[in-house]
C-alpha cells in the first residue's frame, strides 16, 4: 500500500504516441516518471544527520517555498527508503499535524531522488524546549518561560491526532521525539504542530527486522527488550515522553540513562511506582521535581500515565486518548498559547536556531 501511494504520488502518465491504438497504450507497462531537480532553487541548508540533509528550495516557476529531503548516496537501498518514506507520507496527505508531501523528483544526471515537502517557517520542539531551559537560566528574562498545561494540551491533541492519522492508515513512525516535531505560529495566532521525519515509518507488519530503531529515550520498553513484533503502540510510548518533556519544563523522562538497559531499568521502575503509589509517583520522578503539583492536574496525569503503560495492550491508543476528559475542552475556547508563540517567534529571529527538519 505505501509503495503504491509513493508511485502514485510521483507518476504521471506520458500519452499514447500518435498512430498508438488504446488497447495498445494500456497494455504496455506503465512508467513512473519524476519531477526534475532542476525545477527547484537551493537556498540554505535547514539541517542534516546520518540519513541525509535538506535544504530550503524554491520552486522556479511558482515561487513557493519547499523543503527538499536528499537521502546519502551511501545509504542501502536508496530508491526504495525515499519511496517507502514518500508513500508513508502521501498516505497520510491532507492531514494538518503531518507534514505535506508536495512531489518527487529526481537528478536526471546523477539518478538521486528527493522528496519535497511543505515549508513550516518555526523551529523544532527540540529547540523550543532548549530554548525554555536557557530563559530560566537567565536571570535578566522576566517573561515565564515554561509551558502552561494548556498549551500543552493544545501540543499533545494535535501530535496524537497525527499519529491517529498515520496508525489508521497502517503506518508507524518509530521515531517520535522532540527533533521530528515542527512548531509554528499559525495565520490566526495559534500554534501548528506537524510530525515531521518519517525515514524510519513502515507499514505496520507482524514483525520487524530491525531490532535498535529510533532514539534510544524514547524507545518503548518493548523494544528495549529486544521485541520486534511491536505494534503501534510504540508511537504512543514516543508521546509519553514528549509529553513528560513538556510538563517537566524540557527536563528528559529518563534523563541520565545512557543505555538500553538503564533506559529500559528506567522504565519499569516508573512503570512500579505508577502500579504502587499511583498518579502521586510523578511528584517523586527525577524529571518532576521541583514542579508544583498544583500545574500538574489529576487529568494530564492520567493521559500521561496511560501513554506511558509499560505494557503494550494496556498503552492508550491516540483514538483513546483523544477522548479523555483532558481534551474535553473546546479547542476554540483554549487560552492563547502565549508562551509557545513567543518562544518560536525567538527562535526565528536567530538564524542560527531555525532548524525546520532534522534528519
Amino acid at each position: 500500500m505505501v509503495m503504491a501511494a509513493a508511485a502514485a504520488a510521483a507518476t504521471r502518465k506520458r500519452p499514447a504516441p500518435g498512430g498508438t491504438d488504446g488497447a495498445t497504450a494500456r497494455s504496455k507497462r506503465a512508467r513512473i516518471t519524476l519531477g526534475s531537480i532542476d525545477d527547484y532553487e537551493t537556498m540554505e541548508v535547514l539541517g542534516e544527520g546520518s540519513f541525509g540533509v535538506v535544504v530550503k528550495a524554491r520552486h522556479r516557476v511558482t515561487g513557493e517555498a519547499v523543503a527538499i529531503k536528499r537521502a546519502s548516496k551511501a545509504s542501502s537501498g536508496h530508491l526504495r527508503a525515499v519511496l517507502r518514506e514518500a508513500g508513508c507520507l502521501a498516505a497520510c496527505r491532507g492531514h494538518p499535524s503531518v507534514v505535506a508531501l508536495r512531489d518527487v523528483v529526481e537528478d536526471a544526471s546523477t539518478g538521486d531522488v528527493f522528496l519535497v515537502m511543505e515549508f513550516v517557517a518555526g523551529a523544532t520542539l527540540r529547540r523550543l524546549l532548549l530554548l525554555q531551559q536557557q530563559q530560566q537560566r537567565s536571570p535578566s528574562y522576566s517573561s515565564p518561560a515554561r509551558f502552561t498545561e494548556a498549551e500543552v494540551r493544545s501540543v499533545m491533541r494535535q501530535l496524537l491526532r497525527g499519529a491517529e492519522r498515520m496508525h489508521s492508515a497502517g503506518i508507524i513512525h518509530r521515531d517520535i521525539k522532540p527533533d521530528n516535531i515542527l512548531v509554528s505560529v499559525s495565520g490566526a495566532g495559534g500554534v501548528a504542530v506537524k510530525i515531521c521525519d518519517l525515514g524510519l515509518a513502515v507499514p505496520a507488519r507482524a514483525e520487524y527486522p530491525e531490532r535498535r530503531v529510533g532514539t534510544l529515550r524514547y524507545r518503548s520498553p518493548e523494544q528495549l527488550a529486544g521485541r520486534r513484533d511491536y505494534g503501534a503502540g510504540v508511537d504512543i510510548w514516543a508521546l509519553g515522553c514528549v509529553m513528560a518533556e513538556l510538563l517537566a519544563a524540557g527536563e528528559l523522562l529518563f534523563g541520565g540513562a545512557d543505555t538500553e538497559d538503564a533506559v529500559l531499568a528506567m522504565a519499569m521502575e516508573l512503570g512500579r511506582a505508577l502500579d504502587d503509589k499511583g498518579m502521586k509517583a510523578f511528584d517523586e520522578w527525577p524529571a518532576f521535581q521541583g514542579l508544583p503539583e498544583a500545574e500538574l492536574s489529576p487529568e494530564a496525569r492520567e493521559v500521561l500515565a496511560g501513554l506511558l503503560a509499560v505494557e503494550p495492550r494496556d498503552r492508550l491508543t491516540a483514538t483513546a486518548a483523544l477522548k479523555h476528559r483532558w481534551f474535553a475542552e473546546d479547542e476554540d475556547e483554549c487560552p492563547p498559547a502565549a508562551t509557545c508563540r513567543s518562544m518560536v517567534r525567538a527562535a526565528r529571529s536567530s538564524s542560527a536556531s531555525v532548524v525546520t527538519v532534522v534528519v
